[in-house]
């Protein structure tokens, strides 16, 4: 079911989770760190495939280097996972499938003649009119994002696509829902504490230490290292899942990259944002730059301390802007979705 990295498997536990409250027979396929995560969650229904990775260079997502990982992996990974398949035939009948921008599953059910659902955020790039400036930067960077979202799941029977930022829709078939967050973030009660949670990997910003300590009257808690540190006014913060979320409720103000999972949990938070995209990510830079046109935050090509001073500045601002952000949980989505799933098997 989900797709590159542990956000898709986060949203997908919760979709999965809804689904067999309601009854419904689930069988689940996934790869990597997400067939991990989700095996945990849900025992004996998760089944292990090959996945899609991603490939960097000098921090930037390198296309060429993804090509040729795919084109070398791509041969193994159709055996392993057709074979996979064939063993799900025999115990399991699928009605529908749903991808979280995942290919594998989308073939299975082409293969199966059953329909498909795709639930992600990526799918907006494509089925919706886009509202903000395309800098001509970004312009093959867009181009590449919609050949890809095109041909991931065409010909699917409904598309929801989650979303803190509602664009005219400009392709049938298609539903808008707000950003589908997980129970431990619906439990989170949000305080205005004093400190601003950093969330970047290692190979984000080198000197990014150096930059916060030039900013010698804010708290920084940075996560992404894996390390726990005091740099006077910066804490580096090993990973910890309630750690994270507590310093994220109790945060003045989140400074991030352009990932989805997290912007969109700020969101929900009220939490003004600095989104620093990373490069060559067009689906980042679309995330940044509605951030700051709905007036949630700044974004920037970098962290430096002028842009941060510039952020911090603006905060009431954006705290303002924010309390017009209403979302009832998942309600929206999981009603929409029973709806139709009703349809679809009723129309077999």
């Amino acid at each position: 079911m989900p797709g590159e990295g542990l956000g898709h498997a986060t949203r997908s536990k919760v979709i999965i989770g809804h689904l067999l409250s309601q009854g419904h027979e689930v069988c689940v396929v996934s790869s990597s760190r997400a067939y991990q995560m989700l095996a945990a969650n849900f025992p004996g229904r998760v089944h292990e495939i090959r996945g899609f990775h991603l490939a960097y260079k000098h921090l930037t997502v390198s296309k060429s280097r993804t090509a040729a990982l795919t084109l070398r992996s791509a041969p193994e990974n159709l055996r392993v996972n057709f074979r996979k398949y064939r063993e799900l035939l025999c115990d399991f009948e699928p009605e529908v499938v749903i991808s979280d921008f995942e290919s594998f599953s989308f073939l299975f059910a082409k293969w199966k003649n059953l329909p498909v659902i795709s639930i992600d955020n990526m799918q907006i790039i494509s089925r919706a009119a886009l509202d903000v400036p395309i800098p001509a930067a970004e312009r093959g960077n867009l181009a590449l994002a919609r050949q890809i979202v095109r041909a991931k799941l065409p010909g699917s029977q409904h598309y929801f696509i989650s979303t803190f930022f509602p664009l005219p829709l400009i392709k049938e078939r298609t539903t808008l829902v707000p950003p589908i967050l997980r129970p431990e973030v619906l439990a989170l009660r949000p305080t205005h504490g004093a400190h601003i949670l950093v969330y970047q990997s290692a190979t984000t910003q080198k000197d990014l230490v150096a930059q916060l300590q030039q900013l010698p009257g804010q708290e920084f808690r940075v996560y992404g290292f894996n390390k726990e540190e005091n740099h006077g006014n910066v804490q580096l913060r090993a990973f910890s899942e309630a750690g994270f979320l507590a310093d994220l409720a109790s945060a003045r103000a989140v400074v991030t990259n352009g990932g989805f999972s997290l912007i969109s949990e700020a969101v929900y938070l009220r939490k003004p944002m600095c989104a620093v995209p990373i490069p060559a990510q067009f689906e980042q830079f679309l995330n940044a730059a509605e951030i700051e046109k709905l007036g949630y935050g700044r974004h920037f090509s970098a962290i430096t301390p002028d842009n941060l001073k510039a952020f911090l500045y603006d905060l009431s601002g954006f705290e303002t802007a924010l309390q017009g952000y209403t979302q009832q949980g998942n309600d929206e989505l999981f009603a929409a979705l029973e709806q139709v799933l009703t349809a679809l098997v009723v129309s077999r």
